[in-house]
């Protein structure tokens, strides 16, 4: 069993402000990174986030701490997660993901979070990882309660897949076991958690058909589903598409709050 490890920064910007880092493991990395919302604003919600970076490194700086903070200022708290890059040991971020979902269950109380609202977003290869912990849990404890998705990679199958990010998490053993098993749009489930997809069309980097076919997949399995596509965009746009007037984050903070991510489920 791991022990958790907290420490305390300090940041200046005017006043002074704590952040609380935690550390997963005796290891370095994973952390978890918290943003709480005020007292007053809180929703009793929790979720993860996990930056892009085609699984050679994480993109925190434009991509998690924005979306941190903007979904805090929500009334979310957040938790950014630093995964362990695999280099090709591809159990390594799905670990970390599930070390995350437990240990925030196990302090709900301390973060003012319902066990039951629980939630991880991911960007791009990020959100592989998301999609990845949504669905191969094994228990209900790993489950995280809802999904949102942005510009994600879902497949490893060579006509759509993200070539780096699958180069990053197989390494040099790219088998078919491996790319269905990792192809998330094929492991969808009816216990799957209710998911908000964000996608470009004319994302050149991490193809769109990635997001439509996972769409497919959820909607023949009854699960909750909101996709919010951008006819131009690219990839990696984060939080701020600047060919669009209209921005996925304001529909994304009211699905989460609304909960219309939720369906009754049972565990298989």
């Amino acid at each position: 069993m791991r022990s958790f490890f907290f420490v305390f920064l300090i940041f200046f910007s005017g006043v002074v402000r704590s952040q609380e880092v935690i550390r997963l493991s005796n290891d370095v990395l994973p952390t978890l990174r918290v943003f709480r919302p005020s007292k007053d604003s809180s929703k009793g919600i929790g979720l993860i986030v996990c930056s892009g970076g085609a699984y050679a490194f994480r993109s925190d700086a434009r991509e998690g701490i924005p979306a941190c903070k903007i979904l805090r200022d929500a009334g979310i708290t957040t938790f950014l997660l630093d995964y362990d890059l695999p280099e090709g040991n591809d159990t390594l971020p799905l670990h970390d993901a599930y070390e995350a979902i437990r240990f925030i269950r196990l302090n709900a109380a301390v973060y003012k979070i319902d066990k039951k609202k629980v939630g991880i977003l991911g960007f791009s290869a990020g959100g592989h990882l998301a999609s990845t912990a949504g669905t191969h849990f094994r228990n209900a404890n790993e489950r995280p309660d809802f999904m949102v998705l942005v510009c994600p990679v879902i497949s490893m199958a060579d006509s759509i897949t993200h070539t780096w990010s699958r180069s990053n998490l197989f390494g040099s053993e790219v088998t078919p076991k491996k790319i269905k098993l990792y192809s998330n749009e094929v492991q969808v489930s009816d216990s799957t958690p209710g998911t908000f997809i964000v996608h470009a069309i004319d994302d050149d980097k991490v193809k769109v058909g990635n997001s439509l076919f996972f769409e497919a997949a959820l909607l023949q399995h009854h699960v909750p589903v909101q996709l919010f596509l951008y006819a131009q965009g690219g990839h990696a746009f984060n939080l701020q598409n600047k060919t669009a007037a209209v921005q996925w984050t304001g529909d994304c903070t009211e699905w989460i709050i609304k909960k219309k991510w939720r369906k009754k489920w049972k565990y298989h």
